[in-house]
């Protein structure tokens, strides 16, 4: 055992946040820790930390435990650069590693008791082997470029670091400790996808345990084994990763349910039974049944799930079919180029997901997009009847000065009454006298359901979005996701947030901070596995020419063409469903050859056909040919023929070889 929570009650003022929490994490435990925006997830924190007493209840910690907490305020020692901050996480090697330099100084001058200084050192070598001093180093280096720390900035003093980058580099430091146990939370909060992605990898290896508070569903997928979830001010356990609890959560709920509903039957019946014989023959049997029902352990009912607001959009205008065309486009400012030859078409329905790295130029493209800075290059064209709402990750469209219902009015119509501003703010979890708090009174959650409830109630049909799920827990998410899954206007959005895209992104936009862009088609998780395995695995990846005519007159509209070199059968996504797109690949021809086919003259072409295989592979593995998406269509329908062939040759070959 690491730690462990036995009915633990915590009440701040009037609120009782835990109601009788008991849970247990034992070493190497990998649990990420769910539940709404104020559940208790922090205070738990705080409790294990011994930062906070409980008001009842024990919280137990192993003796000599080491616990590791992220600090929200990282303190660095003053003027030390990123390299040493990180480094400083092995002050004990570092002790050691001084007084080694320090004795072989001696050992050059020969002092009189060289042999007990040869022993010194021998025995510090041997300590300092077997923690790990040969690989302290590289093993800093490693976490500091995969949390985004690339060798440019190791020589940058902590001072100068902005409040993102002094989080990372306070894991960093986290990380490199290796405590007993980790306590995490919201660790993604200042990584990028990239940055996500290793620090998922790295935990998934990690060997001691760890709890980690976290909205990014994705990453609880990948990191941890079991899920702990706060829910009413109670703790229930659930096995496996996060797709595994929302499983065995609906089966618990309805188990729960089932055995109410006959617990309630149960008692019906006994009460009925009761009433009828308590003062006739059967008194006795009556009067034990009363004592069987007063001891008798109730079952709850299910709870129905709070509201996580209603973000069902309003009915829109119909767009043209083709929404936005970027062709050959290059963003940036005249000094400096983030992205080039950027094309797409996004047509009505369909949603683009873009990402990449911080400063990458995610936002620069938004705002290039909405005319806020031109474009270095290239082409930018909306469509017909085309009216966007833009959602800025900074929430930078309110005015603090404003009550939330004069703030939602800026976006309602000259005739809207009080009262259909007050039911429609009521979705978004705005009731009663909450409307009558002003802007600047709200938490960053609260600003993020105001921000959607203005631009949702303004009715447009092309949604902007830059990191709409940022402030929200996760059930507020998915009660996000399922209105835009049902929207049906057209969407582009920027998000960290893997499980999001998985659920709305129809296209993906890669920015990788180095100028180069992809455009793929297909959600995150197909995206991903596309650039893993160097060839396309769901989808053909979208660099295909285009026809950037745009909307005609009379309703004739601009299509995209397909690659040529299309593989059969692909399907392509459009909108909320799917069409089948692609033509029939090139039949293999097998050429009669004049010279009978011997199992000699088929082993050498099966030869020559496996050679190719492997040259078409290390081609397709090439960085520069995965980013030229002609090659890369060109290498892989190569491929296909090659291994085509070579199935041929191995039934000629059986067949001569079954004749010889």
């Amino acid at each position: 055992m690491l730690f462990r929570l036995s009915e633990v009650h915590k009440s701040y003022g009037t609120q009782e946040v835990l109601r009788g929490v008991s849970l247990q994490v034992n070493p190497g435990e990998h649990v990420g820790l769910v539940g709404r925006n104020g559940s208790g997830k922090t205070t738990i924190f705080r409790l294990i930390n011994n930062e906070e007493p409980p008001d009842r209840g024990e919280v137990i910690r192993a003796r000599g435990m080491r616990l590791g907490l992220l600090a929200q305020h990282i303190h660095f020692e003053p003027g030390s650069t990123v390299h040493e901050s990180a480094l400083a996480a092995f002050g004990h090697l570092q002790q050691i590693e001084h007084e080694m330099h320090e004795l072989e100084h001696r050992m050059g001058e020969a002092p009189d008791d060289l042999e007990k200084v040869l022993e010194r050192y021998s025995d510090l070598q041997h300590q300092f082997e077997r923690e790990g001093g040969f690989e302290y180093t590289a093993k800093a280096e490693s976490i500091l470029q995969g949390l985004g720390f690339d060798r440019t900035t190791w020589s940058l003093e902590t001072e100068k670091l902005s409040g993102g980058q002094q989080n990372r580099l306070g894991l960093v430091r986290l990380l490199l400790a290796e405590p007993d146990v980790l306590l995490l939370d919201e660790p993604t909060n200042h990584l990028d996808v990239t940055g996500v992605e290793w620090l998922e990898e790295f935990l998934q290896s990690y060997p001691s345990g760890f709890v980690i508070i976290s909205h990014d569903r994705y990453f609880l997928d990948r990191a941890c084994r079991r899920i702990i979830e706060l829910e009413n001010g109670r703790a229930s356990s659930y096995t496996g990763n996060y797709s595994d609890y929302l499983v065995e959560r609906e089966e618990r709920r309805e188990a729960q349910q089932r055995a109410y509903d006959n617990q309630q039957q149960l008692i019906a019946k006994t009460e009925e039974f009761i009433r009828r014989n308590l003062a006739g023959q059967k008194t006795k049997q009556a009067k034990s049944r009363r004592t069987m029902l007063a001891k008798l352990e109730r079952v709850d009912a299910v709870r129905a799930d709070q509201s996580s607001g209603d973000f069902r959009l309003r009915s829109i205008e119909r767009a043209g079919n083709h929404v936005l065309t970027v062709d050959q486009t290059t963003i940036g400012y005249p000094d400096k180029v983030l992205a080039r030859d950027i094309s797409f078409v996004l047509r009505r329905a369909e949603c683009l997901g873009i990402i990449g790295p911080n400063g990458s130029g995610k936002t620069t493209f938004l705002r290039t997009i909405l005319k806020q800075i031109p474009p270095l290059a290239g082409e930018i064209r909306w469509g017909t009847k085309v009216e966007v709402g833009y959602y800025a990750q900074q929430l930078d469209d309110l005015d603090d000065r404003n009550e939330i219902i004069m703030e939602l009015r800026r976006v309602a119509s000259p005739g809207a009454t009080a009262g259909e501003l007050r039911s429609f703010l009521a979705k978004f979890l705005f009731r009663g006298d909450d409307v009558y708090k002003h802007v600047r009174d709200l938490s960053g959650g609260e600003k993020g359901r105001l921000a959607l409830a203005k631009l949702i109630y303004s009715r447009v049909n092309v949604l902007v979005l830059d990191e709409p799920t940022n402030h929200l827990d996760i059930p507020s998410r998915e009660a996000l996701e399922e209105a835009l899954d049902a929207y049906q206007g057209t969407i582009l959005t920027i998000s960290h947030d893997r499980y999001f895209l998985d659920r709305i992104a129809t296209q993906i936009l890669a920015l990788d901070g180095e100028g180069v862009a992809e455009h793929y088609d297909g959600d995150y998780t197909e995206y991903h596995d596309w650039k893993a395995s160097g060839r396309s695995v769901n989808r053909t990846p979208v660099f295909e020419k285009m026809d950037f005519r745009s909307d005609l007159p009379g309703g004739t509209e601009a299509s995209a063409k397909q690659p040529e070199t299309a593989p059969a059968g692909k399907s392509k996504q459009s909108g909320k469903g799917k069409e089948t797109a692609g033509k029939q690949a090139p039949a293999i021809k097998v050429i009669k050859k004049n010279k009978p086919l011997t199992p000699v003259l088929l082993e050498a072409e099966i030869a020559e056909a496996e050679n190719k295989l492997n040259e078409i592979s290390a081609m397709m593995s090439l960085p520069e040919v995965a980013r030229d998406a002609t090659e890369l269509i060109k290498l892989d329908e190569e491929y296909r023929q090659t291994e085509a062939r070579l199935t041929v040759l191995y039934s000629q070959w059986e067949a001569a070889a079954a004749k010889s």
